[in-house]
């Protein structure tokens, strides 16, 4: 059996699987099991941030396994105490961090944080959350419930009870209660099609809820580690949110859920845990990413490699607005909202078939989430392949 065949027999249908292997890769370079080259604009969906192949961190990962993959949080992890270290530094926050697996896992270890400050000895629990419309928060059965998209609740039901939804952020004030705990919200949306907030608006939301004793729980699984320019999306918006959760790019391609606190006495022994979450493996990994990226920031690289990915995106827009309605984004999330959502997927159909792989995100906007470290001439050189992808449309 080919692999095809073996995915089909074998794999749970839970993806719609495009019709490619890939079996190494570059920086932002790729190349499938048929030896065909590929610029890569999608980072694994914002999970590749310091590139495919990165050989400082191959190398670190490569130390650490000789020594130790794993050990039981029971004991202390000199690795897992570093990254949390260089996560609370890198941040400007005096938070503490929980290492988890996945972004889904820490927007769950988020959620019991709030739930846990809601209890109130004899007075009126505190536990409602309040996310936003068009939010994704992850696949578990209370992170789907924390999502707000109605699409996304089929099935899997009952779910925990406390979820209330925005319709925008203007909407959080006049839906907040005396059981009200905590608000969640990603800066900038990503699977809700790259909606950035409005940064005065998030502002005046933090002042609010910090007058009213109301957590603000900020989600940066797809927008942390530089992603937005800033090493958080918070540090963007200049706010100081309560708790923070990060994945995705944090690891560089190894899994990793972070949720990091202000709250720094909320858990005691026992209230949470996780085998794997914080090995030796995963937190050398963290270390290593968050090393290459601080000196990838210190020294303008990484400013210049956004300026010059946002020049040339606004230039493919402009030559193709027969198809683009807007450019959106901040830094390395960013989009192109297509007029017509059917054409979306021809988009990325033909993109792929030229050598260059994209991303949809919400019903209607081409994403674009390359590795932080893309070079100019990789940049080039994917717009040129889009470029010609689209006059086959």
């Amino acid at each position: 059996m080919n692999i095809q065949e073996l995915d089909k027999k074998y794999v749970l249908p839970t993806y719609a699987r495009a019709d490619v292997e890939f079996v190494s890769g570059k920086n932002a370079r790729l190349v499938d099991a048929n030896g065909k080259k590929y610029i890569d604009f999608t980072s694994g969906i914002a999970v590749v941030s310091v590139g495919h192949g990165n050989e400082r961190l191959t190398n670190a990962i490569c130390e650490q396994i000789k020594d130790m993959m794993h050990m039981s949080n029971l004991y202390y992890i000199a690795p897992q105490a570093k990254a949390a270290q260089k996560i609370v530094e890198a941040s400007g926050y005096d938070m503490k961090c929980f290492f988890g697996n996945s972004g889904a896992e820490a927007n769950e270890g988020a959620i019991k944080i709030a739930r846990k400050h809601g209890e109130r000895d004899g007075q009126v629990k505190q536990y409602k959350i309040i996310t936003l419309n068009h939010s994704f928060h992850g696949r578990t059965i209370t992170t789907v419930k924390a999502t707000g998209q109605e699409s996304m609740h089929n099935y899997f039901g009952p779910f925990p009870d406390g979820f209330v939804y925005a319709n925008g952020i203007d909407e959080i004030e006049s839906l907040l209660d005396d059981h009200t705990v905590a608000v969640m919200i990603e800066l900038v949306q990503g699977e809700g099609g790259v909606q950035p907030l409005d940064k005065q608006k998030v502002q005046a939301l933090a002042k609010l809820l910090k007058e009213k004793g109301v957590l603000l729980m900020v989600d940066e699984v797809q927008t942390g580690v530089y992603r937005t320019g800033k090493f958080l999306a918070s540090n963007y918006y200049e706010i100081e949110p309560d708790v923070i959760t990060l994945a995705k790019g944090v690891g560089g391609g190894v899994p990793v859920g972070v949720v990091m606190t202000s709250l720094k006495g909320i858990f005691s022994p026992g209230d949470h845990g996780s085998t794997f979450g914080g090995n030796n493996l995963s937190t050398r990994a963290i270390c290593e990413v968050i090393d290459i990226l601080n000196e990838y920031d210190a020294n303008g690289e990484l400013a210049r490699g956004i300026a010059y990915f946002d020049a040339a995106l606004e230039n493919f827009y402009n030559a193709h607005k027969e198809l683009f309605m807007e450019k959106v984004g901040i830094g390395m999330i960013a989009g192109l909202r297509v007029k017509d959502a059917d054409t979306l997927g021809k988009i990325i159909n033909a993109a792929r078939e030229h050598g260059v792989m994209v991303l949809k995100a919400g019903r209607n906007t081409l994403r674009f989430l390359p590795p932080l470290t893309i070079t100019k001439e990789e940049i080039d050189e994917g717009f040129e392949l889009l470029h010609t992808a689209l006059t086959t449309l």
